[in-house]
């Protein structure tokens, strides 16, 4: 006997999960219904199967195929138009006109005993057979009523409780001879339960039911695909569950990953290449698709998370289902009984209330509030360009395919034949996704230079010798599993807003260029990369008196690229240097700030044991570095910029400093001392870069680590940095705890607060209107100044749903209380 399996539905009480997905598709237990269905019927002999598709036809015959892997053996009859129940069983007649069939559901979860079922209908010699199964509320079935001999009486589809006289109803599973097929009419829709089986009890054909025993469950609404899950998960329903059952009710699949220090709580089912991490607890009636990620913190109750989704840190997850592809960022929060479409981004701190629907591809911005579903628009701003570049968690924002699109989108802004140099931190993350981007740079008709893997300021500087542009891969700054994507141009400065907007543009409309065979770009490995910097470098630098002082100092590399080009430096320089940490650390690719900090405090006892007159630790892509003074203590970053600017004025008498307006009105007392003025800039390192390129500039820093030495670059470079301090305290003969016991304490505090983009231009406008007639600085944000010298800044977060805000006063409790009084303003206008 041959079997039907009708799979063209739509779906439409499912959606958005069937949106971009047939309904015989949904996972239970990590397999589609209509395989559990196929490999009921197998168990029961019905190998040879035709299945009816329509809605999303192409998806389910690419993942079924001929049915080999199942061991059956599937064909399709394709319906061009919905045919209904019967005229779609009609469609496949030709298959099916030799013997009698069963006609099942593709979408409808059961272990029911076919073979019963099949002889039932040849003992009873009936022209159908109906299976039917009692449920304790009928409304949405149809209801059959059969005698005492099991023939069918009476037949009632979707009755009101006043027409409710039975709790046996249709299965929608059917045993028919192929003369059932003379009453069904070609090409036009027509129902098995509403137009045949009227007809032939009317002409007195034998209709049978065959009430069987046994789970069924029509997947029709969100609420049965949940209750379907877990009733799998309870053994309610007799299904194969792949993996291992490693405790009672808690099943884990082929290439798992879950970690000791996880909490499960079974039932609950664990897909093949997932990976849970420490801390993260998983509860009953959970769910977890293939190759999903459920970081530490996170908690998932009763939630249905599709294949190859990222759930983040102390996210929570009650009662919802969530499509496949789909990013949950930190600390989110799903309810019960929403559902979130396939490729959706949940951004940080945001809340889905229950029940609420967001369609597949939509963006949900950090710190929302949702409460009605999400349909056509997206709640949130798309930003490619962010703080550090294009940054995001590797693998789940930055994946290959993206990193092609990014560098075919910047090769489209450049000229065909342009030479793009290229390079990476020592990850292997930054490693494959730059030979990703190499790939579509040279299909776009781009020359690539690949210094593979450098310091920062190294790819800046060849970047400039005579490149149109560049990209640099490196970790996220303390965010180990993240990347940060950094386009430069032509000087080997950060691109431009002006840049990033063209850029953003192009990838937005993917008008990607492409090259003819011919034009196909080349690639090539520049040599002596770090002796050209490092004479550069010495060149440009003032080096004079460092021989003769006979200083020590201690560097660490902190296991970082910048230890790549040491070698190379301080040979040249002729100073007494320890290093410590050089070798490159796979492995350790970015460090927390915990660990950088424990990292100085280790640096600190070095150099009060050695007697040094100070040591400097380098970030791992060398663009930075923080101090340790000749006694061991570690100068704060924000201390360390005006301990430069102090020794850098003090030498040079007159100029420029470039410091972003952020930095404590300290450094203007310490500039004018000397003779020199500062430049307020913007917090967006190619505002300090386009001044640093002025000839007045004699100096540029961030108070984080960065700093700019105008003489030999416009950008950040830790290497510089490095070599003029070195000058400097070997000429000025003082130490760096004397320069720093002369400068003013500065008391400045800062925070951040969650901000949805849609209150941003009313939180400024707040900030404005609350400002008054006190004096209102626009450089960047704004910053507003009291009578007496206090003053706070308020900045909206250029790529994050957060307002930024720092205060300054004469001491930290009066800064405290300024910072409290205008996060109020900003609190109230964005409620």
């Amino acid at each position: 006997m041959k079997a039907v399996v009708m799979a063209g539905g739509e779906g439409t009480r499912l959606r958005p999960m069937t949106a971009t997905m047939p309904k015989p598709l949904l996972p239970v237990a990590n397999r589609p219904i209509m395989e559990h269905v196929l490999r009921l019927l197998k168990r029961h002999g019905l190998s040879e199967t035709v299945v009816t598709v329509q809605f999303l036809a192409s998806l389910v015959k690419n993942y079924f195929g001929d049915g080999e892997e199942l061991g059956m053996e599937l064909t399709y009859a394709n319906e061009e138009k919905p045919l209904g129940t019967a005229g779609s069983v009609k469609n496949a007649e030709e298959a099916l006109k030799d013997d009698a069939f069963l006609v099942i559901s593709g979408d409808a979860l059961t272990d029911f005993d076919l073979t019963e079922l099949i002889n039932f209908h040849k003992e009873k010699g009936a022209l159908v057979t109906v299976c039917l199964t009692r449920v304790p509320n009928p409304l949405e079935f149809g209801i059959t009523i059969v005698d005492e001999a099991g023939q069918v009486e009476r037949f009632l589809e979707k009755p009101t409780w006043g027409q409710v006289f039975s709790d046996t109803v249709n299965t929608g599973i059917y045993v028919m001879e192929p003369e059932v097929f003379d009453y069904v009419e070609p090409d036009v829709p027509v129902d098995w339960s509403g137009d045949v089986f009227p007809q032939l009890m009317k002409e007195g054909k034998p209709i049978f039911g065959y009430i069987a025993e046994g789970y069924w469950e029509d997947v029709g609404t969100h609420e049965s695909y949940v209750k379907a899950q877990a009733d799998v998960l309870e053994g309610k329903v007799e299904v194969e569950l792949d993996g291992f059952e490693i405790s009672p009710g808690v099943w884990v699949a082929e290439g798992a990953e879950v970690h000791p220090e996880s909490v499960l709580r079974g039932p609950l089912y664990i897909g093949d290449y997932a990976k849970v991490e420490a801390g993260a607890e998983i509860r009953e009636h959970t769910v977890v698709g293939s190759n999903v990620v459920v970081k530490s913190g996170a908690f998932l109750h009763k939630a249905v998370v599709h294949d190859n989704v990222y759930v983040g840190q102390q996210s929570n997850l009650r009662g919802c289902v969530i499509g496949k592809n789909t990013d949950i960022m930190r600390a989110s929060r799903i309810e019960d009984g929403a559902v979130i479409g396939d490729e959706c981004l949940i951004g940080e701190e945001s809340i889905v209330q229950g029940n609420v629907r967001v369609y597949p591809f939509k963006t949900i911005e950090a710190g929302a509030f949702v409460n009605t579903s999400v349909i056509w628009e997206s709640r949130g701003q798309a930003h490619l360009f962010g703080a550090r570049g294009v940054s995001g968690i590797l693998n789940v924002e930055i994946t290959p395919e993206l990193a092609v699109r990014l560098a075919g989108a910047y090769a489209t802004t450049l000229k065909k034949g342009s030479t793009v140099t290229t390079a990476r931190d020592h990850s292997r993350g930054a490693r494959a996704l730059k030979r990703a981007m190499i790939s579509a740079l040279q299909t776009s008709a781009i020359d690539v230079r690949d210094l593979e893997n450098v310091p920062l300021p190294v790819a800046r500087q060849q970047t400039a010798r005579g490149s149109a542009g560049g990209i640099m891969i490196r970790t996220s700054p303390g965010v180990p599993d993240s990347v940060d994507i950094m386009f430069f141009d032509e000087r080997g400065a950060d691109l431009s807003a002006g840049g990033q907007r063209k850029l953003d543009r192009v990838y937005a409309r993917q008008e990607y260029r492409r090259a003819f065979p011919g034009e196909i770009g080349d690639l090539s490995f520049p040599s002596s990369v770090y002796d050209s910097y490092t004479g550069s470098l010495l060149r440009s630098t003032d080096v004079s008196g460092i021989a003769e002082s006979g200083l020590k100092v201690v560097v660490d590399a902190a296991n970082g690229s910048a230890g790549l080009v040491l070698p190379s430096l301080l040979g040249r320089l002729g100073v007494d240097a320890l290093t410590i940490n050089p070798g490159l650390n796979e492995s350790r690719p970015t460090e927390t700030a915990d660990g950088r900090r424990s990292g100085l405090a280790r640096l600190g006892e070095i150099v009060a044991s050695a007697r040094a007159a100070f040591g400097v630790r380098f970030d791992p892509v060398g663009e930075r570095f923080s101090l340790v003074d000749e006694r061991g203590r570690i100068v704060e970053d924000d201390r360390a910029l005006l301990v430069m600017l102090d020794l850098v004025a003090a030498e040079r008498r007159s100029g420029r400093v470039a410091l972003p307006v952020t930095t404590t009105r300290i450094a203007e007392q310490v500039a004018a001392y000397h003779g020199t003025q500062v430049e307020w800039t913007t917090t967006a390192a190619d505002d300090l870069t386009r001044v640093a390129r002025s000839e007045t500039t004699i100096f540029g820093g961030d108070g984080r680590g960065g700093f700019i030495v105008p003489e030999f670059s416009s950008v950040f470079d830790g290497t510089a940095a490095f070599v003029r301090l070195i000058g400097l305290v070997a000429r000025t003969q003082l130490t760096l705890s004397q320069i720093d016991a002369r400068i003013p304490r500065a008391h400045v505090q800062r925070r951040d607060l969650a901000t949805p983009w849609a209150v941003k231009g009313l939180v400024m406008r707040h900030v404005v209107e609350a400002a008054g007639d006190r004096s209102v600085d626009t450089t960047d944000g704004v910053r507003v100044v009291e009578a007496d010298g206090r003053w706070v800044m308020v900045l909206p977060d250029p790529a994050e749903a957060v307002t930024h805000l720092w205060a300054e006063g004469p001491d930290d409790a009066s800064a405290q209380a300024l910072l409290d009084e205008w996060a109020g303003v900003v609190d109230s206008a964005g409620r």
